[in-house]
């Protein structure tokens, strides 16, 4: 059984900074791609940002050079370092990873639970 659990999520205020983290347990053989989508009120799912195993990102045109993904294949963990933000960056933010399950031939998305981010004054 693998699960993802995201924190970091918080109010903040229009110039701010935070930190999402993204840590996945369990049975993992190998994970892939690692991301962070954002939701808000009203609108759909959207991508923020994607790094590949070997470290190649690209981020969604609204927040490049705003936030920063990395990751730490040692912990099986994704962040997502965000800077200078902005009240339409106010959403529900998921984490995703990309893994192959030890005793699987498949790898599939696994998807954190959501993390509130409000920027407001």
């Amino acid at each position: 059984q693998v699960q993802l659990v995201e924190s970091g999520g918080d109010l903040v205020q229009p110039g701010g900074s935070l930190r999402l983290s993204c840590a996945a347990s369990g049975s993992i053989f190998r994970i892939n791609d690692m991301g962070w989508y954002r939701q808000a009120p009203g609108k759909q799912r959207d991508l923020v940002a994607r790094i590949t195993f070997i470290g190649i990102t690209n981020y969604a045109n609204s927040v490049k050079d705003r936030f920063t993904i990395s990751r730490d294949n040692a912990k099986n963990t994704v962040y997502l370092q965000m800077n200078s933000l902005k009240s339409e960056d106010t959403a529900v933010y998921y984490c995703y990873q990309n893994i192959r399950a030890s005793g699987s031939t498949l790898s599939r998305d696994y998807w954190g639970q959501g993390t509130q981010v409000t920027v407001s004054s």
